[in-house]
């Protein structure tokens, strides 16, 4: 091997790029107080980004940074998987052990890395990979929180105009998600690579909306940082007039400026960028430029063993042909034992020179060695380094064949939109290769199936939708019933990922494919049961799943027996009965904690989180939420399990009036990337804290994103009642009763309602109210209404204490219902029915009664800074002749003085002296929040500063 020589051509002497280390001087301060996540710098090629950011990362390890670096490889219009990410594992493996790697992550979970890199073992058996990929996502932003923990990190990224999609959708999860450790992404990119259609494009646009990410556009040089540039590398100061001819041809960029000063005569410049990039390889020997060309078809970075075998040169022999190239500062020799040109643009202009014969010969030669012996190139390589090159080779057999493979392969990695770019290379290739099925041995539907099952856990529906259009129309459902049923499952489940209609009848149909007992039925069976359930068909779902769970027992199907209790427990919750529900999911959990299976463990507890909020337990439902969301964390499941469960745990603390705890943690899952249907849970209850407190264009914004302005079919019954209730409040909150009337009307129509207290009963409720607001203006309407709601009302069950509060304010009794909301702790639902008890009370003459309800309600609303509510308080204070006296307002500021949990938490930091950023550090939330908490608390206690609030803490013995 040859050993690194002397470099020309390049200035020993950084030059220029002051402001750029300052901007990135300063994002790593802000991330050592936890404040930003990335920097993504931009610049043509050749304009220095690389030699920026490593005198940067130099600079900060310097000051005690650990830093990480990961670059992405160019393999034609495929990107190789996850390429950053592996380098920086390769990186932390040789710096420790992989030992001490797999100690930062829960127990057992760095087994997935072995999917990336060997040395942590086998990989995990891969039971669902609908959740993998998000799984291997978490880990990797638990590893890198992990490692801050011990030291600012700093993870630099180059060339992600090259990434592979799953390494962008991993760069854009980590820029969300690393809010709250001293972490810096330095990102690198082509800036004049993206054309229109460049997939980096919309992944950009999202990272630039993310706070704290900042975008550096690097600059070309001024003439004065060339004549700079031209001074460290010829020695000496140039002459002004070399100078200024410099600066005009090369534009300012500094590979430019290099290459021209490699000519004898730098005036005669080459007719293109190309001639004056490719000028310095021409001068080197024939031996050495038909080397580089060989070179330049393995990529930018090529290891010796490899480049000896394709070349057919002996070692001797290969390196004399190189050295001229490494004198020359053509190639630069790297670590482990590779030839790496010194710049992309090189390697290119290099491949380009190949004529089309020796272009395929090369890439040929390539794809057999790297066959032949794996070992040639980095682990988890090889597989899609023969696909490139038998593809770049346009031999259609073996671009197939290895296409094939390769595929698979990044299936295991959980790189599935590679994995679909693979099959649709195969696909592609199938008609000219005449037995192509023998060669890979399926047939053509088995990669239309695969490919759909990539897209569809890979979130890509539409392309899903099409893969299983395109197999179902060569499949006779005669020949072939239980392939046919499985892909109507999977319509099915595409249907009602993106909210379409349809998925019921398909999945009716792939049951009478499967009449017979077996496992194919059984799924079936699973996902029809639980499909009639959420459309609200009970009774005939539990007795779908009833049969598919006797199935599952009589074959031993344990995880399978628990997944059915739990879709049977979903029947008992949409009916109301909501103690079985409890029970049903204890079961379930009981046996996902025997055989130790993650995934049911969580499933069952965030079920169980939404049974005891609807119990009227919501206290116990918030507990049990944060430990599943701690367990969820441990198992690596946070983004997929733990968001559900978060989920139900800001309905809990929703009703319980927590409100700024609510959207701290929406936004926090948010940022997550959960699924869509998560999501628009998320979004559901932040819409509810939006529409109470008189947040009108959050409010909007939110209810348009989750359909709530646009009916969703009948068969989704929880998002239709839920959205349906969304926007009667919100056509009360902009003023529109009778609007509002026509929302229930319709709602009316569409029974029967789902019987869960959160659900029904609340819908009912909203009801009634919409009906006291339109009564006074259209009573026969109204009559109507009311007359259709009895009816529902009649045929629902009252079961608990939640049901029996919804009840009362259904009927009318305000007073018993407020009673009752007080008992269970939630505070704007008790405001609320003290408000329209003040108005019976009003209507009825007995002033001092509204006011005493009116007393009472006021500071409940004005604590939640709930403006609409409060706003209709006090304007009925007004109407019945006694606006609020000061001994009202006293009651509110002494019913304001009771903080949230959380703000006790915070008072208590403040009262010990903690800056917002040391409190963020010790609770786990982000400085801006914080601070709004600190902000919430001071009017709360009537004080203006920090030091009055801790005064006023221990004056009142608000600490314990």
């Amino acid at each position: 091997m040859l050993n690194d020589m002397t470099r020309r051509a390049v200035s020993p002497v950084f030059v220029g790029r002051g402001e750029e280390l300052g901007i990135l001087d300063e994002a790593f301060e802000q991330a050592r107080k936890q404040a930003t996540s990335a920097v993504l710098v931009g610049g043509e090629a050749g304009v220095g980004k690389t030699r920026l950011t490593v005198r940067f990362a130099e600079q900060a390890a310097q000051d005690g940074a650990h830093v990480l670096i990961g670059g992405c490889v160019e393999l034609s219009t495929e990107g190789l998987a996850y390429a950053p990410f592996t380098a920086v594992l390769r990186q932390l493996v040789r710096e420790t052990s992989a030992g001490e790697v797999a100690a930062l992550l829960p127990e057992g979970a760095a087994r997935e890395l072995a999917r990336l890199l060997p040395e942590f073992g086998e990989p995990s058996s891969d039971e669902e990979s609908e959740s993998a990929r998000a799984r291997l996502f978490e880990l990797i932003l638990t590893l890198l929180e992990r490692l801050a923990e011990r030291r600012p990190l700093i993870l630099l990224i180059e060339d992600i105009h090259w990434a592979d999609r799953s390494s962008r959708d991993l760069i854009a999860f980590l820029s969300r998600n690393l809010r709250t450790s001293p972490v810096l992404m330095v990102m690198t990119y082509r800036s004049d690579e993206l054309h229109r259609t460049h997939p980096l494009r919309p992944v950009l646009a999202e990272l630039v909306r993310v706070d704290g990410v900042i975008r550096l556009d690097l600059p070309r040089f001024t003439q004065d940082e060339v004549a700079a540039q031209m001074a460290g590398i010829l020695g000496v100061a140039p002459e002004f007039a070399r100078v200024d001819n410099v600066f005009e041809r090369s534009e300012g960029i500094p590979l430019f400026v290099e290459a021209l000063l490699e000519h004898a005569d730098d005036c005669s410049f080459p007719d293109s960028l190309h001639d004056l990039i490719i000028g310095s390889v021409e001068r080197l020997p024939e031996e050495t430029q038909r080397v580089l060309r060989t070179a330049a078809a393995g990529g930018i970075r090529v290891g010796h063993p490899l480049l000896a075998l394709v070349s057919g040169l002996s070692d001797v022999d290969l390196e004399n042909a190189l050295r001229p190239a490494i004198a020359a500062n053509v190639l630069q020799v790297a670590d482990g034992g590779a030839y790496v040109f010194r710049h992309a643009l090189i390697r290119e202009a290099v491949h380009d020179e190949l004529l089309p014969g020796e272009h395929a010969r090369m890439h040929a030669r390539y794809a057999e060695e790297i066959d032949r012996d794996r070992r040639l190139v980095p682990h988890g390589r090889a597989a899609i380094e023969i696909a490139h090159h038998w593809y770049s080779a346009r031999d259609d057999l073996w671009a197939l064949i290895s296409a094939w493979e390769a595929a698979q392969k990044a299936a295991k990695s959980f790189a599935y939109t590679e994995q679909i770019q693979l099959l649709e290379r195969v696909l592609t290739l199938w008609n000219k290769v005449h037995d192509a099925a023998d060669r890979i041995g399926v047939d053509h539907v088995t990669v239309l199936e695969r490919a759909s099952e990539a897209a569809h856990v890979s979130g890509d529906m539409e392309r899903s939708m099409k893969f299983v259009r395109g197999a179902l129309a060569e499949l006779d459902e005669r020949d072939s019933p239980e392939r046919v049923a499985e892909l109507l499952v999977r319509m099915a489940n595409i249907k009602h990922q993106r909210g379409k209609p349809g998925a019921l009848d398909d999945l009716r149909h792939a049951e009478s494919l499967v009449p017979l007992p077996g496992d194919m039925r059984t799924l079936v069976l699973a996902r029809l049961g639980s499909e009639l359930m959420l459309s609200n068909q009970v009774a005939e779902g539990t007795a779908v799943t009833e049969e598919a769970l006797r199935v599952a027992r009589e074959r031993g199907h344990e995880v399978q027996e628990a997944d059915l209790l739990m879709n049977l427990a979903l029947g008992h919750s949409i009916s109301g009965d909501l103690e079985t529900t409890f029970a049903t999911n204890e079961r379930a959990l009981a046996i996902g904690t025997r055989l130790k299976s993650a995934r049911v463990i969580l499933r069952a507890l965030g079920n169980n989180v939404d049974a005891l909020d609807n119990l009227g337990r919501s206290e116990d439902a918030v507990a049990l939420a944060i430990e599943g969301e701690k367990l969820s964390r441990q198992y690596g499941r946070y983004r997929h399990q733990g968001v559900f469960i978060a989920n139900n745990r800001a309905e809990a603390l929703e009703s319980l009036g927590r409100w700024d705890e609510v959207i701290e943690l929406v936004d926090g899952a948010v940022k997550m990337g959960p699924s869509l249907r998560n999501r628009w849970h998320l979004l559901r209850v932040r819409a509810d804290i939006a529409i109470a407190r008189g947040e009108q264009d959050l409010a909007q914004n939110l209810l348009a994103e989750v359909g709530a302005l646009a009916p969703l079919p009948d068969q989704w019954t929880q998002e239709w009642i839920y959205n349906t209730r969304l926007r009667l409040a919100w056509h009360l909150l902009q003023g529109e009763p009778l609007r509002a009337l026509e929302v229930a009307e319709v709602a009316l129509t569409n029974p029967p309602l789902s019987q869960k207290a959160m659900l029904g009963w609340r819908l009912l409720a909203s009801i009634r109210l919409v009906c006291d607001a339109v009564a006074p203006i259209d009573p026969a309407r109204t009559a109507a209404v009311r007359a259709g709601g009895d009816v529902l009302a009649g045929g629902m069950k009252s079961d608990g204490p939640v049901v029996d509060a919804f009840r009362l304010i259904y009927e009318g009794d305000f007073d018993a219902a407020a009673a009752a909301w007080k008992r269970l702790g939630r505070p704007y639902a008790r405001s609320k029915a003290l408000l329209h008890a003040a108005g019976d009370a009003a209507a009825s003459g007995d002033r001092d009664g509204a006011c005493e309800r009116l007393r009472e309600a006021h500071p409940l609303a004005v604590s939640l800074r709930a403006a609409p509510l409060v706003t209709q308080i006090e304007a009925l204070a007004r109407r019945v002749g006694n606006p609020l006296t000061e001994s009202v307002r006293q009651a509110a500021r002494d019913e304001q003085i009771l903080l949230t949990p959380r703000e006790v938490e915070v008072l208590r930091l403040v009262a010990a002296g903690r800056s917002n950023r040391e409190i963020a550090a010790e609770l786990f939330i982000s400085a801006k929040t914080a601070s709004v908490h600190v902000s919430n608390i001071l009017p709360k206690l009537g004080v203006s500063s920090r030091g009055e609030a801790a005064a006023a803490a221990h004056r009142l013995s608000l600490l314990g």
